[in-house]
Order: C-alpha cells, then structure tokens, then sequence
C-alpha cells in the first residue's frame, strides 16, 4: 500500500503557534521533507525542531536559485519547475514504498507555499491531508493589535512583485490590505501606497512572532534593511478616528460612476470615494456607491449642480475631502463641469479640484451592441433644457451630413416628448432608412435593454431619460449572428471617393 502525504501547516514562526493536528501529522510521519535555500537552513523544519525525531527520514528539497538569474532554457519559471518535478519524485518514492511523509510549510501550506507545487503533483495520486497553519496575515494584525477588516470591509491580499502600478489600483481600491514578499519590492510598495493615498495608514511587519520580530509605521523603514520575511499592511478603516479638517488641506475630486453600480467603478475611483470625508452628488448616484463609517453624504436633486457644486466647494475649503458624484463619465454632459464653473469664481480658486474619468454611458451601450463607435462620431444631448433646439438641430444636421455615428444623449423625458421623433425626422435628410440604431435603456442596471433596429422603425414612444440611442453611419453594419443576436459595428476602414469625385 501507499503511504500517506501530509501537508503541514506550521504557523508564522512561533513553534507554540503550531496546531495539535501538525503536532500528530508529524509524530505519525516516516519522512520528513522541508524545503531550504541553498544555504541549506529552513525555516520550517526550526519552527518543527523539537517534534522531529532521530527515526525520521529528513528529505531536505533545496532550492537551485532564489533570485530570477539563471542559464536555464526555460528561464527562472522553467528551473523551478524542473525542480519541484524532481522533488515530487523524491517523495512519490517514499509514498510509494508504503512510507507516510509529511512535508513542513510555515504559515498555512496551501497561502503562497512551496507545498502546494508538490500538492499539485502528488494528491491526485495519494491519500493527502492538509493541516492548515496560522498565516502571516493573522499573525502580523495579532502583533500589531489591529482588526483587519469588519463587517462589509473588503480585505486584498497582494503579492509585492506585482508591477507598481497594478500594486497602485489595488490599494487603492480595497478597504484593508496585506501586501506579502517585500523584501527587494519594498520601494516599489512604498511608492504605491503613496501614490493611492495609503501611505500614513500603513504598518510594517517583519518575522512576525519570531526571533528578530520588528513592527512600526511603514513610512518610517528604512527600505535597505527589509527582508523578504516581512508584510505591509493596511488595517480595518472602522472605528477609526478620521482626521480633522484642515483649511487649506481639502480638495473635490470629481468621479465618475460609469452607468450603472459597482462592477463600473475604475479602481482609481473607488480609491477616491474609500478616502473622501464628505460625499455629494444626486441621490440616485449616491446610492449606487457603498455606505462608509464615518463617511457624510449629501444627497440633493438633480437640478441643482451649481448649488451642488458650491457646496462642495466649501467644504472643501474648510479642509474636507469631497468626493462629487457623478453618473458616468463627470465630463460629458455631468458634474464636473459645473464643478470647474464655480471653481473659478475668485472665491475658490485656490481649492484643489481634480476629475477622474469614468465609462461613458455611449461607451457602456456600445458594447453591449457590440463596436458601432468603431469609426468617428459625435455626441449631442437632444435635452433643450440649457440649449435651444435649433441649435441642436444644426448639429444634428451637421453631423448627419458628414457622416458620423450619433451617440444621443437624453433622448427624452416625461416632460419632452417630441424631440426624438424631430431627430429621427431630420436624420432620415440624410440617412437610409435601414441604418442600424442601437436603443440602449439601463445599460448595467436590472432593466437593462439592448436593441439593434432600422432608423425607420424607431418608435419615439419607447424611448425616455434612461435611453442611449446610437445612430450608426452609412458604413454601419447589423448583423444576425447564429445565437440569434444582432451586433452593430462599424468598420475602421472608411472608403475610398470614387476616381474623378
């Protein structure tokens, strides 16, 4: 019979931290094999020491290379993989004459371990269990006496050889944070954290609940003295005291929520709505972004943008951190330029103002109906709420005769009822009947409703506030695909004026 494999969790380093089954894994073990840097010292058979016995087999699994330098043809993933095949096959030996072996991982073998390569390769051929260990995330928030997250809080756990700017959204986009394998990453970490606005929440941790154990705040480490054993971290933000307001420190920064909820939000975004103090914007949007402790909102009617705008102003002025909230993208036909308006009137210039994009609803519809914003087009609000219709008109007409796919903002309301059917009347001047119109209603939301139908069969009547129409161009095609679906696109390729024309 075969033996039995035993992945064992040790724990951050403490040897009490080890469970009472790794303590019974172990005793029940013939082998046990550890893997070590070339050095050959490892740390898990040290938190293991006083379990092992002389009887014991010790497989030591060392490490050809530990930085990504190597001749090998594969490169740095390559070599290791030659090497776990070749250390799996040491233990199947094992397992195969019969014997039990227990491979020792610190922390918990299956959270970024060397066990789980040999998992990988062996417990679909052996009777494996897996004895979970304390992490490092436990154990660092243990040391630190710092709650990691609470109720709807979101915890990331992020590797530090992420690129640095990936590393950026993901902070800035979560609630708390570990970021694990600092080491030589630790500049690139730093900067991170300060570029996503983290940097005075974060503490540092090395070798947490072992010998040499060091805590503090992270912008105070010097970054050549951080070894690979080390974490960062951003704990709970509830019950936190936040700062108090500063004159001359506050700013707005305007956001867009893209047309719909959460699944819209860019990370740099949800990076400014986890940090602002104080939220404005219409209550509809506000609604779509998620309640914070001692967060403020201030909710209003869609109607009043400047008094909106001003108001956010002055808080911020009175040192808050606003976020303004707005639908989609906050430059196109939205909050921010009302913001921008009222931020140049003397009495604000000086407070700092800053516009993160966001989808566009346009964009948003046009995907769902597949690429007619393939070539060039213009975008025109048909609402003559702020602008006179015959200025509309022109530009329909306009932009109808040079060509362009429409994108047609605010097609219609409860109190403006006729402006589509003008519209469709004026492009018929200079469309074909059968040119593809994509009717997008709530795109993102849970009535959403994408249509692909000719101009001609447009019914005014179906359209309202909550309705994107995409008028396509000459070029534009609607095709039926076997699903049953129809996608518009429009070709990249424009054609070519006859000879002579």
């Amino acid at each position: 019979m075969s033996g039995k494999l035993y992945g064992v969790g040790l724990g951050p380093g403490d040897p009490n931290l080890m469970t009472v089954a790794a303590v019974k894994a172990i005793a029940a073990a013939d082998v046990i094999a550890y893997h070590s840097a070339r050095h050959g010292r490892s740390i898990a058979r040290s938190i293991a020491t006083e379990h092992i016995r002389e009887d014991h087999v010790e497989e030591r699994l060392m490490y050809p290379l530990t930085v990504e330098t190597t001749d090998h043809p594969g490169g740095y993933r390559g070599a290791l993989n030659d090497f776990y095949e070749e250390a799996s096959a040491r233990l199947a030996a094992h397992l195969d004459a019969g014997r039990t072996v227990a491979v020792l991982a610190e922390g918990d073998p299956l959270f970024y371990g060397s066990y789980q390569h040999m998992h990988k390769r062996l417990a679909h051929r052996y009777d494996t269990e897996v004895i979970p260990g304390v992490t490092s995330v436990s154990a660092s928030a243990a040391r630190l006496g710092k709650p990691l997250c609470e109720a709807e809080e979101i915890l990331t756990i992020i590797p530090g050889t992420l690129p640095e700017e990936e590393l950026t959204a993901r902070l800035a986009a979560t609630d708390s944070a570990v970021v694990m394998k600092l080491g030589r990453t630790f500049p690139a970490v730093r900067r991170a954290l300060e570029r996503a606005g983290r940097l005075d929440d974060a503490h540092y941790v090395e070798r947490a609940t072992m010998a040499g154990e060091r805590t503090g705040a992270l912008a105070d480490v010097d970054p050549g003295s951080v070894p690979y054993f080390s974490v960062a971290v951003l704990p709970s933000r509830v019950d936190t005291a936040p700062a108090a307001p500063a004159p001359g420190r506050g700013e707005v920064v305007v956001v867009g929520t893209g047309p719909a909820g959460p699944l819209w939000l860019t990370p740099e975004t949800r990076g400014a709505l986890a940090s602002a103090t104080d939220l404005v914007g219409y209550t509809t949007y506000l609604d779509r972004v998620p309640a914070r402790p001692g967060q403020e909102r201030h909710g209003s009617d869609n109607k009043v943008e400047s008094e909106r705008a001003e108001f956010a102003l002055d808080l911020a002025r009175r040192g808050r951190r606003v976020a303004v909230v707005s639908g989609g993208d906050p430059g196109v036909f939205a909050m921010a330029t009302a913001v921008l308006e009222v931020a140049s009137q003397a009495a604000y210039t000086d407070v700092p103002v800053r516009v993160l994009p966001g989808v566009t609803a346009a964009n948003a519809a046009a995907a769902k109906a597949g690429a007619p914003l393939g070539h060039d087009y213009a975008t025109i609000s048909l609402s003559d709420r702020l602008k006179p219709w015959e200025v509309i008109a022109e530009r329909l007409r306009a932009a109808a005769a040079a060509d362009l796919v429409l994108a047609l903002y605010n097609p219609g309301s409860a109190s403006r009822t006729w402006q589509v059917a003008k519209a469709r009347e004026l492009l018929l001047e200079h469309r074909a009947p059968d040119t593809p119109v994509v009717v997008a209603r709530d795109v993102g939301g849970p009535e959403e409703s994408v249509r692909v139908l000719p101009l001609a069969d447009l019914d005014p009547a179906e359209v309202d506030m909550r309705t994107l129409l995409l008028i396509g161009s000459s070029q534009t095609q609607a095709v039926r695909r076997g699903d049953g679906t129809t996608v518009a696109w429009t070709p990249r390729r424009y054609p070519e004026p006859a000879a002579g024309v």
